[in-house]
């Protein structure tokens, strides 16, 4: 990793996003809470595509460095991949960080910032357990198919999960919590990223004291974003540890 492109990439999107959006909805005049949920389905969205190209471009690597014999000249190959794909998910996972942290500081410093800090941190989590399943499914396609694939699925996935949620920005236009919008498409993995870190910002928005502060907010909206977050994130853990232990497994006995 120390001569891989992708940490440096990963810190210029986290940066790029952070100080765009954030800039934006510190002077646009959407409400700020909504304006956060529409950066985290955005977030959320581009995850299956962004997992699909860094997955593809380290097992690319990996080949490029000796026919992986990194991870598989060893004594434990589940060990070496598992170490592999915790690396690219906890990169990841700190992309998500840096880029919801920049956005609210950026709000606060306007005197924009409508969520309290916990429901960022529920975001910041929505976004990373969702994004789970991601890498694993990342992770074999590209060991199995190569790296074409892996983005293929990634690109399909973003569209899958923009459509979850009614549509890019729907939420902010319309002002429907679209994160809890019961969807046939909320089954499906590819979508998880942008659902749960949506729901973090919702769980916040309909917190008791701020949900008379948001227009068109039904009180009684809190029951379906509490069901649906814990619906959709028991489901991800439950598959995200399943397919880890399938992937596990099969890479045991991986030949090129």
């Amino acid at each position: 990793m120390r001569t891989s492109p992708l940490v440096a990439a990963h810190l210029a999107c986290a940066l790029a996003a952070g100080a765009a959006c954030g800039a934006y909805f510190a002077f646009a005049p959407w409400n700020p809470a909504q304006g956060a949920d529409a950066y985290a389905q955005f977030l959320g969205a581009l995850m299956p595509l962004m997992a699909g190209i860094v997955c593809g471009l380290a097992f690319d690597a990996e080949r490029e460095a000796g026919g992986m014999a990194n991870l598989t000249g060893v004594p434990s190959r589940p060990t070496a991949v598992a170490a592999k794909i915790t690396m690219l998910f906890l990169m990841g996972a700190a992309t998500l960080a840096l880029a919801i942290g920049l956005f609210a500081l950026i709000l606060a410093l306007a005197g924009r910032s409508a969520l309290s800090p916990v429901a960022y941190v529920w975001c910041i989590a929505g976004l990373t357990l969702g994004s789970a399943p991601l890498y694993i499914l990342s992770s074999w396609l590209a060991l199995r198919f190569g790296r074409n694939a892996a983005i293929g699925v990634g690109a399909v996935g973003l569209l899958l999960a923009f459509f979850s949620i009614g549509g890019l920005a729907h939420g902010l236009m319309t002002g429907e919590l679209t994160g809890a919008y019961p969807s046939i498409l909320g089954y499906i993995p590819l979508t998880w990223s942008a659902r749960l870190g949506s729901l973090g910002v919702e769980n916040g928005m309909v917190s008791p004291g701020l949900s008379g502060r948001i227009e068109g907010i039904a009180m009684d909206a809190a029951a379906q974003v509490h069901t649906q977050t814990l619906f959709t994130a028991g489901l991800c853990l439950a598959l995200s540890a399943a397919a880890l232990v399938a992937l596990l497994a099969w890479f045991d006995r991986h030949e090129e």
